[in-house]
């Protein structure tokens, strides 16, 4: 596979499945609508932008091993620096013709690509085969766990299939040499503004602020009008079985009569129903039932319940609680077919596999608590990466980096903030 001509590498069962569902966790609680047609992405700077930034923690060592591994294998003599992090679905209908990933003006910067794959083709997708246009392997069948890595340039022209059910499922990394396009040094910059504004305004707190309601709305372009599509949050939501209700609903409902604008509507305290129950709990807003609702999904066969539980309230859904769940829908929902068409087949195995517990689903939304702040801790004393932006010239065969005939051990260093 090391052909000069088309450098290229496939590392087989590099993530863990464990870490696969993980980051497609985070990509279904929290992704927004992407940068080309039925596809949708969540970067780093919109989990740091949406209160999530602890989310980011997953991302650390896995970008860490990647860098290490592009630069062992395209043989660096400077260190890399991450020029993009994001978790990116494709959806039916997504596909790509044959480019190369610097095939822009703005593009050029970039050196290496990364693709994780973090499901499986034939199991939670159909199409999306990934193809190079020369040399061997001439085609890749994704499946979880696997990562091909190759030159970003013209060597390695590719194309992916149009997909044909389902949801693909990558991470993707491209890597730069020139360090004025370094990820990290801005993520440090965007962290540190958000950590010194909750330090000034608020208690530190993991709950997540929705962005602009045009971010999740898809197609996105009938976000200007809401009078068609539907918001991918409730789509994902709906598709696992659940409804929305709020008590504050109707006065919403009243005011968005005179405005096209939806942004609060989900942003108010909400109630998650399913088929005819209310679980009489409160979440702040959708990305907080959202969140609890992916981490049932992606926990329930660990789940345990227990006599200790605290009491679950689960209610009958009373008529005038039905009318406003079903406005709201309609609101949010305004083509179920197309939703179903990009969301219906991607429900979780976990999901389906364990019969639906109210129980052990109050159970997941404490786990969720648990593990935010769990990472939280970890990212408030661990800021991502180097304390340097500075390339550094690895002495070839060693751990080391060398400046003036002198060897130091080199480390990715964590800088506390």
């Amino acid at each position: 596979m090391a052909n000069p001509e088309h450098p290229r590498l496939i590392l087989h069962n590099f993530l863990s499945l464990d870490l696969c569902k993980e980051l497609e966790f985070i990509h279904k609680s929290c992704g927004t609508v992407g940068y080309r047609p039925n596809v949708f992405s969540t970067t780093l700077s919109h989990l740091i932008a949406t209160n999530c930034g602890h989310l980011i923690m997953p991302f650390v060592p896995i970008r860490e091993r990647l860098k290490e591994k592009a630069e062992e294998f395209f043989g660096c003599e400077f260190e890399l620096f991450v020029e993009f992090t994001g978790l990116i679905s494709w959806s039916t209908g997504a596909s790509i013709g044959w480019h190369s990933d610097d095939n822009r003006p703005y593009l050029k910067q970039r050196d290496f690509a990364a693709v994780c794959y973090l499901n499986s083709h034939g199991e939670d997708f159909k199409g999306g085969l990934f193809h190079f246009q020369d040399w061997q392997p001439a085609t890749i069948v994704p499946m979880a766990g696997d990562v091909v890595m190759y030159t970003a340039d013209s060597r390695n022209i590719h194309s992916v299939d149009e997909i044909t059910g389902g949801e693909r499922l990558t991470l993707t990394l491209w890597f730069t040499r020139d360090g004025s396009h370094d990820e990290d040094a801005k993520l440090i910059s965007f962290l540190s503004e958000r950590q010194l504004h909750h330090s000034i305004h608020e208690t530190r707190s993991f709950l997540p602020h929705p962005a602009s309601s045009r971010m999740y709305w898809f197609p996105p372009d009938t976000a200007s009008t809401y009078e068609s599509g539907f918001d991918i949050c409730f789509a994902r939501l709906n598709a696992l079985g659940y409804d929305l209700y709020s008590p504050q609903c109707r006065s919403c409902l009243s005011a968005l009569d005179l405005s096209n604008d939806l942004s609060e509507t989900l942003m108010v305290p909400l109630r998650l129903a399913r088929e005819n129950e209310l679980f009489d709990e409160e979440f702040v807003n959708i990305l907080h039932v959202l969140q609890a609702v992916q981490f049932y999904c992606w926990k329930a066969s660990e789940l345990q319940t227990s006599p200790l539980d605290k009491k679950i309230h689960v209610v009958p859904l009373s008529p005038s609680q039905k009318e406003q769940v079903n406005r709201l829908k309609h609101m949010f929902l305004k083509d179920e077919g197309l939703a179903g068409t990009h969301f219906s087949s991607t429900i979780a195995s976990e999901c389906n596999q364990q019969p639906f517990d109210w129980s052990r689903f109050s159970a997941a939304a404490t786990g969720w608590e648990a593990y935010c702040n769990k990472l939280g801790r970890s990212s408030s004393h661990r800021i991502l990466i180097r304390s340097s932006t500075l390339p550094v010239l690895r002495k070839p065969g060693t751990g080391c980096v060398f400046e003036d005939e002198v060897c130091f051990p080199f480390a990715y260093g964590d800088v506390k903030i």
